[in-house]
């Protein structure tokens, strides 16, 4: 199947074809980057999610709706994962999906600015995506494919994880701020 069923030109940028495109969760990845100790990085993901994008004739009509899993998440060490799992972090026990739903769509440039509302901990707050469309091809089964990438950074407290620790150097243990990066291969239904 060619790239050419798979996208459309639209206001002179390449872009997929209008319908309803679900995410394909064995080639995409939910992961962050939050700071340890204020001076390195830690790097988790969420292994276990679903959505769909909803792509309009006018791209500015296009939708995201995603739920995560929270017991899903991953930083590749079993107690760090564990307590973030806890009452202390996710919860998940009372909160067992994490969720975004997009409220509106605009170009900026080359790229898209995707708003919509992140819940958390039963805490919803509005966020922006920065997204970039990556191409768009046929697969070997028949399907069509296509390619994005996201990102936006947000402040863990305003959702209620507010859990850290002081250290004794000044600063604290966990970073405020979380870097949300997100590859999407979505195949078109």
């Amino acid at each position: 199947m060619s790239t050419a069923l798979a996208t459309r030109t639209v206001a002179g940028q390449e872009l997929p074809t209008p319908g309803t495109w679900e995410i394909d969760r064995s080639h995409s990845s939910a992961e962050f980057v939050v700071r340890h100790l204020m001076v390195s990085k830690v790097r988790g993901r969420f292994g276990d999610f679903a959505g769909s994008v909803e792509i309009g004739e006018a791209p500015e009509a296009s939708s995201v709706a995603v739920t995560l899993q929270a017991a899903s998440i991953e930083t590749g060490e079993s107690p760090r994962d564990e307590h973030l799992r806890s009452a202390d972090f996710l919860d998940v026990e009372s909160f067992p999906t994490l969720a975004f739903r997009s409220t509106g769509v605009e170009a900026a440039g080359k790229r898209w600015k995707v708003t919509g509302d992140l819940t958390i901990r039963d805490v919803t707050r509005p966020v922006v995506l920065d997204v970039e469309f990556g191409g768009a091809a046929g697969d070997p089964w028949g399907g069509q494919r296509a390619a994005f990438s996201a990102s936006t950074e947000i402040d863990r407290e305003d959702f209620g994880l507010t859990w850290n620790q002081v250290l004794e150097t000044g600063g604290v243990l966990v970073g405020k701020t979380i870097k949300i990066e997100l590859e999407v291969e979505a195949v078109r239904q």
